[in-house]
């Protein structure tokens, strides 16, 4: 499908796809980054456009409940990082490490701009999981364009767990039974609930292009060096200029994350908010690490919050 299936529909003001209408935008190396749009309600233009930045190896279509309780408030734009998704992945030699995830999102924005270029307090930048020291490091390059952001059980290097051997080990088995599931075509079972939460269109997206063999070969490449990734933040913070910063934590164990794990995380991110002049630190108790879907509509409030600061 391609994306000018996608557009709007001849006579009426909704989009096609619950996710919005397609595009394709270009990074500063030839690449082409598939992204929907939904164009919020009239008079959104004096609300900063919501960017959402998926986790390890996540496209688009897990934002599309977030996406929907947005939908009378401002713009929202979901996209695919190179090599999930809709967007063709980036050439050996090209580097999928956290800072180069963080350029391709600042050229989305870049292309988002449009011949205006660089609005100041345009986007509302939220990531989830991995998402999250990604956006940090695309808003510090350039922290005019953006009006705040919203990190969603991030990733975060004030977490001393995320540089033990234990996560390394857990990084490469995780890794493995995923290629595994993904071969055998089982994958997408593990996510039956997370798919059975999101409007039909996003979860047939999510089904047929979110399980795949392709799919585990770029989550191998954004692993590369993960630890090496955080340590660079820890070396060389991004610099938020005073950005407001809400961070939303999980209130529930889940795979892969157990009581401790959950117990530490949650003191990074409470460590991360009061980094911001401005910042906020939310714990959504019935959300497990997978908040966009477990507790959709309590994010998107959350996020609301954020968006309408100050309009």
């Amino acid at each position: 499908m391609g994306p000018a299936e996608h557009g709007t529909g001849p006579g009426t003001d909704a989009p096609v796809h619950s996710q919005g209408e397609a595009g394709l935008a270009r990074t500063r190396d030839g690449r082409e980054l598939y992204y929907q749009r939904l164009p919020g309600p009239a008079g959104a233009e004096t609300v900063p456009t919501v960017v959402f930045e998926g986790g390890l190896a996540a496209g688009r279509s897990y934002w599309a409940g977030v996406q929907a309780a947005l939908a009378d408030v401002a713009p929202t734009v979901v996209y695919d990082r190179s090599g999930l998704g809709r967007s063709p992945a980036a050439p050996p030699g090209v580097s999928r490490r956290l800072h180069a995830l963080a350029d391709d999102l600042g050229d989305l924005l870049d292309h988002l701009d449009g011949p205006d270029g660089d609005r100041r307090g345009s986007y509302l930048l939220v990531g989830h999981s991995w998402g999250g020291p990604l956006v940090r490091l695309t808003a510090a390059a350039r922290p005019a364009r953006v009006a705040g952001l919203v990190l969603v059980d991030p990733s975060d290097e004030a977490c001393e767990l995320l540089f033990r051997p234990a996560m390394r080990r857990a990084e490469r088995v995780g890794q493995l039974a995923t290629v595994w599931l993904a071969r055998l075509g089982l994958l997408g079972r593990a996510y039956r609930s997370l798919t059975a939460a999101l409007p039909p269109d996003a979860a047939a997206d999510m089904n047929a292009e979110g399980f795949t063999v392709a799919m585990t070969r770029t989550r191998g490449r954004e692993l590369e060096d993960a630890a090496g990734d955080l340590r660079a933040l820890l070396e060389n913070p991004p610099g938020l200029a005073g950005l407001p910063v809400t961070v939303v934590s999980a209130g529930r164990v889940s795979p892969g994350m157990p009581k401790a794990v959950r117990e530490r995380a949650t003191v990074s991110h409470a460590y991360r908010a009061r980094r911001s002049p401005h910042g906020r630190h939310v714990v959504l108790p019935e959300a497990d690490h997978m908040v966009v879907t477990t507790s959709a509509a309590e994010l998107a409030e959350e996020i609301r919050q954020l968006a309408l600061r100050g309009r």
